[in-house]
């Protein structure tokens, strides 16, 4: 049997992790570089953007996971410039980034993941990295924390940091986070830059393994915009300080410590979404297995017009049942049921008009829930988190670049 409880500390709330936000100009004004430090090296794994379009980090930090066999003792990640579409200079500033930081550091290059955000196209001023990357090194504590969030930021609104400490019979021990995203936010892998830490004593494949578990159901089920980046990211690092070992007797404790953090983080990605006001549950039931439930809720949750009619209050429930009926997996009209808030709107083809007033008061609150049953007699669930859209998200889109 474990405990958890959310503490304070971010990415630095396990032992052995130093971090460090700092300003090099590449963005106008602000933080725009972040570094986290292992010591010693940690154990690391990572999953990434399933776009073909794959941005210079993404595909160095991927070289250098394979050439360390799974160690890092750095991440070193820069916002306002994606460092995507950039060609063979893009990926030589992406390396020199990593060997800039193993020089200042003390460890070999491949030792250190890179990543980036902001504006695809544009290259990155290798130069201004390189003064970023010292000023960082010196900057470098447990405190560090807060900055390093802030630093990654692009149009988020806010930092999102999160962390938990675990008591287990084996022992204690932590497990924290950071992550950046607000737009382009699609699952697989949600668009976002993710970094998280522990001092647990993971393995190699129990790690990538429990890495993979946690972001299914958190990173995996979030969407803002049905938008997939060049740059998506999450790595998490294990420096194994506490001292407990994670095998499979304490495999579960770990992973739920994990999918907290992951959770955590993954819903103030959709609450702070361009232009969010609202935070939307969408939970599909009567699916005939839990990927066609994740499928129909996937295309709900990605529907302009049910995303525009959550922002104004429009109990709209024919909009969720087209949606629904054309998400490519088994559907029963005849047993369908769509429900807003706790108000059943539309069941076994009979509509409940009287019931539309409890679903518009519903939808005026911060956190809205829309369940659909797609009526195919299975047992298939899946839960996805969006937020509504706004006329603001449409101004921050296409203003942007300028």
């Amino acid at each position: 049997m474990s405990e958890r409880d959310k503490i304070t500390g971010g990415i630095t709330a396990p032992a052995g992790f130093t971090a460090a936000g700092v300003a090099c100009g590449i963005k106008p004004s602000g933080l725009d570089l972040a570094m986290i430090v292992s010591t010693p090296a940690a154990r690391a794994a990572g999953i990434f953007t399933t776009n073909l379009a794959v941005a210079a980090p993404v595909v160095v930090t991927r070289e250098h996971l394979r050439a360390s066999h799974g160690a890092a003792s750095s991440i070193v990640v820069n916002s306002g410039c994606a460092n995507a579409c950039t060609g063979d200079q893009g990926l030589a500033v992406a390396r020199t980034m990593a060997t800039d930081t193993a020089r200042a550091i003390g460890c070999s290059a491949e030792q250190v993941l890179v990543s980036s955000t902001g504006v695809i196209g544009v290259q990155l001023n290798g130069e201004k990295l390189r003064h970023g990357i010292t000023h960082a090194v010196g900057a470098l504590s447990r405190e560090g924390h807060g900055a390093a969030a802030e630093a990654i930021m692009t149009t988020d609104r806010w930092a999102k940091e999160a962390a938990v400490r675990a008591t287990t019979p084996e022992g204690v021990f932590h497990v924290g986070g950071m992550a950046k995203g607000a737009g382009m936010i699609e699952p697989n892998m949600a668009t976002m830059l993710g970094f998280l830490t522990t001092d647990a004593d993971v393995g190699p494949d129990l790690l990538q393994r429990a890495l993979a578990e946690a972001a299914d159901d958190t990173f995996n089920a979030i969407t803002v915009d049905g938008e997939t980046s060049t740059n998506d990211m999450v790595l998490l690092l294990a420096g194994g300080r506490s001292g407990v070992r994670i095998d499979d007797t304490a495999y579960s404790a770990f992973v739920d410590a994990l999918h907290t953090v992951c959770r955590e983080l993954a819903l103030a990605v959709v609450t702070g979404g361009e232009g969010a006001t609202k935070l939307v549950t969408v939970t599909v039931t009567g699916a005939r297995t839990t990927t066609e439930a994740r499928q129909t809720a996937r295309a709900i949750a990605n529907s302009p017009l049910v995303k525009t009619a959550v922002h104004g209050g429009d109990p709209n429930w024919g909009r969720l049942v087209a949606v629904a009926g054309r998400a490519g997996v088994a559907f029963d009209l005849t047993r369908a049921r769509v429900r807003i808030g706790e108000a059943e709107l539309f069941s076994g083809e009979q509509v409940f008009a009287d019931r539309e007033p409890a679903a518009a008061e519903h939808l005026k609150e911060s956190k809205v829930v829309i369940g659909v049953d797609v009526g195919a007699g299975g047992t298939g669930t899946a839960t996805v988190w969006t937020c509504d859209l706004s006329a603001e998200y449409v101004r921050i889109n296409a203003d942007y670049r300028t």
